[in-house]
């Protein structure tokens, strides 16, 4: 890497129910998750970006001090197009640099790829395409390999919406795809190349590739088909989504929970709530479980829950009472999700102890399972079919994944909704991500 190294770099451094406040798209992405001491370099860096000699030591430093893991955590959040230091990204070559100096380091093409794609974006296409002839020199005729690094290089580039490397990766792959013997390389690369197609919001030319494939001998796998119909949903072409979702059931794929959430995802997205109810409906016809994710999907695109959630001292603390404030098709889509077995499958429930594991939930689904679960435990109280616990534990998570590490919107939601209901449960001592309260304590609460 030494002429890379040493390349000098720019730095730069009325009802609130009824209108909720718009979520950006970025907003709901899971970011790369910094430790402390990778936040503490960051913030310095950001302090010191405008000087690259200080900039330089902060880095050595940082690596000196630093084990593998948190290194290389903290380069790939530099890489990542969710970063929240978009400003410091110039400084990821000059990390990635020492970082290779390391005795730990090890060759990974995909951290590569991703730096080749970062680098293509800033427009420093000379440094770009050294690490890209250096990749390829180093993979010499190892087919395989090479293949993967190009693949690599197509979805780095579509993360970031690069055009220019984006179409040159691409060209390089379809060449591939037509002159290789390998029914690894081909699969491999047709599967990228459809992938990365539909991430660019140009999921007609991966529908076309399809079936340019489909002609030479190549059929699609049900990841080709999820990534059209999730191409076409996120544009709201909504006509040729269900088109595809025929195809793979002529293929013999089928309605699946995975395709399903794909679509309420895009029906949620262009405010289709009618749609998704009756998509809602469809899954529940063919028997097609819903998930968690199912559950994210639906309600993240709830205007009046997102909205009432945002001062959770209000909002209503039961289904009853949930939908009987809710309008039209929010109302029609809650009541298809109510009742589903995904509240079953949170619960765990034995002689010691009845968990509810809220882990995966966004805050509208934990709002609404919490409703659930609060009729589900009443309802196996009152039966007498099971027996009452020693404990009654609800675990909401320390904040790990949320957008500002630490800091749990869920648990909050919980531990107001508790207060409000006056129940015995409370935070948990010896684990803060959990609320915990005697079994006989809370049967006597809810009935």
């Amino acid at each position: 890497m030494g002429s890379l190294g040493s390349a000098q770099l720019s730095f730069s451094v009325a009802l609130p129910w009824r209108h909720p406040p718009p979520q950006s798209k970025s907003s709901l992405q899971i970011q790369c998750a910094l430790t402390k001491q990778g936040q503490r370099f960051l913030t310095k860096l950001a302090a010191n970006a405008g000087d690259p000699s200080v900039a330089n030591k902060l880095i050595s430093k940082f690596l000196s001090s630093s084990p593998k893991s948190t290194a290389l955590t903290t380069l790939s959040y530099l890489l990542s197009p969710h970063t929240t230091h978009p400003h410091l990204s110039s400084l990821a070559l000059p990390l990635y640099s020492k970082i290779t100096e390391a005795s730990w380091f090890e060759w990974n093409p995909k951290l590569v790829a991703a730096l080749v794609a970062l680098l293509d974006k800033q427009g420093r296409h000379s440094q770009s395409e050294a690490l890209i002839s250096e990749t390829i020199s180093k993979l010499g005729a190892r087919e395989r390999e090479l293949a993967q690094f190009h693949c690599q290089l197509v979805e780095s580039h579509s993360k970031l919406s690069s055009k220019r490397g984006f179409d040159r990766a691409y060209t390089y792959l379809y060449q591939l795809l037509q002159n290789s013997s390998s029914v690894y390389v081909k699969r491999r690369a047709f599967e990228s190349m459809v992938g990365g197609l539909c991430a660019m919001d140009r999921p007609r030319e991966a529908d076309d590739l399809i079936e340019e494939m489909r002609v030479k001998g190549l059929k699609a796998s049900v990841f080709e088909f999820r990534s059209v119909v999730y191409g076409y949903g996120r544009l709201g072409m909504f006509e040729e989504m269900l088109k595809i979702v025929d195809q793979m059931e002529k293929q013999g794929f089928g309605d699946d929970t995975i395709c399903s959430n794909m679509i309420l995802s895009s029906y949620g997205a262009h405010n289709e709530l009618a749609a998704m109810a009756m998509w809602l409906r469809k899954m529940k016809g063919s028997s097609v479980p819903f998930s968690i994710r199912t559950y994210n999907s639906v309600l993240n695109s709830c205007p009046t829950i997102m909205a009432m959630l945002q001062e959770p001292k209000a909002v209503p603390c039961s289904v009853e009472e949930l939908t009987g404030i809710l309008d039209g098709d929010e109302a029609l889509v809650v009541k298809e999700l109510v009742g589903s077995a995904v509240v079953d499958e949170a619960m765990m429930w034995d002689s010691t102890e009845a968990k509810l594991d809220l882990h995966g939930m966004h805050l509208g689904s934990a709002y609404l399972v919490m409703l659930e679960w609060f009729e589900a435990m009443r309802c196996r109280f009152d039966c007498g079919e099971y027996v009452v616990p020693a404990e009654v534990v609800v675990v909401c998570g320390l904040g790990k994944h949320s957008s500002v590490r630490g800091e749990s919107p869920v648990k909050d939601l919980v531990k107001e909704m508790m207060r409000r209901m006056e129940s015995p449960m409370r935070i948990d001592r010896k684990n803060v991500g959990c609320f915990i309260a005697k079994g006989r304590a809370v049967k006597d609460w809810l009935c």
